[in-house]
């Protein structure tokens, strides 16, 4: 896949959406300034009718905006949602994928199958930290911890069950354990089923991160010399669990949007 390390053109206005397995993200930016964000459940968009009541609001408001820029992992989705951008907007639309050019380098078996979340997320972790070493976390309904090098090249990555599928397995999966949402937990430990389950799962959780952030950063220290290691956390569950581990990372809740936008821009400038 392409690989450019220069910097891009700042655009006027962009419509950028992102399509995650249980929100979906419609943003206007005008270069760098996020304008608005707008979220829905990403099962409201089955149809074309459905996309243009999300976006044909976007598009009054905005009559100058010309160009967007998509980042789906559900593809039915994200099908409907490119057509319906191309059949509306004057300009380019740029899909995230491994095949557009990119501002790190992606080794990996089957680029193909890396998603586009985390292409956008790296993305904006290599613009974030320029030759500085980056472990991204994206905590949404599965939990991606994605490396990047000093150099800008990828170093491998792991995935993981988000909060919300452990506690729907423990539902679905036995007999009279209860579906119990997530918030912070006020002890270590649980008094009812219910605490037992949140407590459990939450601080799980954040044992597993802290555990790999400790083997990463040795890892990254021992066979890359890295110094200066960042921790980048997105996705829907990050507020919660960022602010319990040990290692306090950077928290960007519209990382995966700035990296889309980062993309749009870069492949723009490398058009021209």
């Amino acid at each position: 896949m392409p690989y450019s390390s220069e910097e891009p053109l700042q655009d006027a206005l962009l419509c950028v959406v992102e399509i995650g397995n249980t929100t979906a993200s419609f943003a206007v930016f005008k270069g760098d300034e996020c304008l608005e964000v707008h979220k829905v459940p990403s099962i409201m968009l089955s149809g074309y009718d459905d996309v243009t009541a999300q976006v044909v609001p976007i598009l009054h408001r905005y009559p100058a905006l010309a160009d967007a820029a998509l980042c789906s992992v559900v593809p039915s989705v994200g099908s409907t949602v490119s057509n319906f951008l191309r059949d509306h907007l004057r300009g380019r639309v740029l899909e995230v994928t491994s095949t557009v050019q990119l501002p790190f380098m992606l080794r990996y078996d089957s680029p193909e199958s890396f998603g586009a979340d985390r292409i956008a997320l790296c993305a904006q972790s290599s613009r974030l930290f320029p030759e500085e070493p980056v472990i991204a976390l994206d905590i949404g309904t599965a939990i991606t911890v994605d490396v990047l090098g000093s150099d800008r090249a990828y170093l491998g990555g792991l995935i993981l069950p988000g909060l919300d599928l452990m506690a729907k397995a423990l539902k679905e999966h036995t007999a009279r354990l209860p579906l119990v949402s997530m918030d912070h937990p006020d002890t270590l430990t649980g008094f009812s089923t219910s605490e037992c389950i949140r407590n459990g799962i939450i601080w799980g959780c954040v044992s597993g991160l802290e555990g790999l952030l400790v083997k990463i950063t040795a890892r990254l220290k021992d066979e890359h010399n890295a110094e200066n290691i960042h921790v980048l956390a997105t996705g829907g569950n990050a507020p919660l669990i960022a602010g319990l581990l040990a290692t306090t990372p950077v928290l960007d809740e519209l990382a995966v949007l700035r990296g889309t936008r980062y993309l749009f821009t870069l492949n723009a400038s490398a058009s021209r």
